[in-house]
């Protein structure tokens, strides 16, 4: 049955409107609410983004590509669902267009499917988990923000994922704040103290592994933000600059430090080792999550995205990829060897947690509000198992 099959001058009629109208690749990054509350700058496309067009002739082309996503059965999309929810599949495509500067009708086949295949039925997921959080509550209570969790190895996308979620959440009028648990690392004082207490162990030499975080100021800050439900309410998310001492880090100032108002909707909390289940392995034990992490952690998420990588050993290439877009902005970032050295230091968390994670999930979870997104070398989503 054909669902939706409006041709071309119906299609651009659609992008008439100045709300919905799609920037050329030679448009300005948004300078609205989105990158000023993330408080991080737009993440580096040209390696996920291929430039070849591949001219999208109708909506009804653009219908069929959409119904053929890795993730579609798993989310219970049918082509009648995707069918019902068209007009919003049209203005999250428009709105991703703007964002990262794509022109709408001339999108690469890597271009549609990173937009089609991947963010958009992402983003339409996390809106059902929000409606469903909701509904948990009686009129007149106030509502928490849910609190949605994304795990994923370093490289792996996650980042760019929550940049084009919290874009989406704004552009649809919901309140969204972003964290990472790389913006609780100690400060650089506090790691190099860290080093000093732990004379020889690899692990605890740098920043990213357990151990290396203020948990304290992650709970209090992850509690303020999940009591933010009031108009007026304001607070400062706190970050992490990578770039300082040489790639090695620091906390960014304070002032520094974007600033969302209430009643928030969501929170959109990222992190590689967020889920990780305590395991009884010699290998991690220096750098156990444990339970401290989980209480710290994983007691505030609500909902639970999981990007599913191959091989571990990927990181190494895609933590390079963003080393050199750092250095090509002009920050200092790190040398190819540093990378792999720094990404050594976390392999032996991912082969011992990875698996497990994968296989059980986060302690506690509820499978109805658990997306297992896996993905292939080149950070697209696959149908996976």
């Amino acid at each position: 049955m054909q669902w939706w099959s409006p041709d071309l001058t119906q299609r651009r009629s659609l992008c008439s409107s100045p709300a919905l109208l799609p920037c050329t690749s030679r448009a300005s990054w948004p300078q609205g609410s989105s990158t000023a509350s993330s408080g991080r700058g737009p993440p580096k496309l040209h390696s996920a983004f291929p430039s070849t067009p591949a001219l999208i002739s109708s909506v009804s082309d653009l219908f069929e590509f959409i119904c053929a996503g890795p993730l579609m059965n798993k989310l219970g999309y049918t082509p009648e669902k995707v069918g019902e929810r068209i007009d919003e599949w049209l203005e999250c495509g428009l709105n991703l267009c703007r964002l990262f500067r794509l022109d709408e009708l001339r999108l690469s086949i890597p271009q549609k499917a990173r937009l089609y295949h991947y963010y958009i039925p992402v983003f339409l997921w996390c809106e059902d988990q929000i409606e469903r959080h909701r509904s948990t509550f009686k009129d007149g209570e106030e509502i928490p923000p849910l609190v949605i969790g994304v795990s994923a190895p370093q490289g792996s996308g996650k980042t760019t994922l929550v940049f084009a979620l919290d874009y989406l959440f704004r552009r649809t009028g919901k309140k969204s704040a972003t964290l990472s648990i790389d913006d609780f690392y100690l400060t650089a004082e506090g790691q190099a103290d860290l080093r000093r207490k732990n004379p020889g162990n690899a692990l605890l030499e740098f920043r990213g592994n357990a151990g290396s975080h203020d948990l304290q100021f992650s709970v209090d800050t992850l509690t303020a933000l999940s009591r933010l439900t009031k108009e007026g309410e304001k607070f400062k998310l706190p970050r992490y600059d990578k770039s300082a001492y040489g790639g090695r880090g620091d906390r960014a100032d304070s002032s520094a430090w974007p600033e969302v108002e209430g009643p928030l909707d969501v929170i959109l909390f990222e992190g590689w080792m967020l889920g990780f289940k305590p395991l009884p392995n010699e290998v991690v034990r220096a750098v156990d999550p444990q339970v401290t992490y989980f209480d710290s952690w994983d007691k505030f998420v609500d909902s639970w995205i999981i990007i599913k990588i191959r091989d571990p050993n990927c990181v190494y290439q895609w933590r390079l990829e963003a080393e050199v877009a750092m250095r090509a902005d002009g920050k200092p970032g790190m040398s190819d060897e540093e990378v792999m050295d720094f990404v050594s230091r976390y392999l032996p968390a991912y082969n011992a947690y990875l698996p497990v994670l994968y296989s059980e999930g986060p302690r506690g979870m509820d499978r109805d509000r658990l997306l297992v997104v896996e993905v292939d070398d080149g950070r697209n989503p696959i149908a996976g198992s």
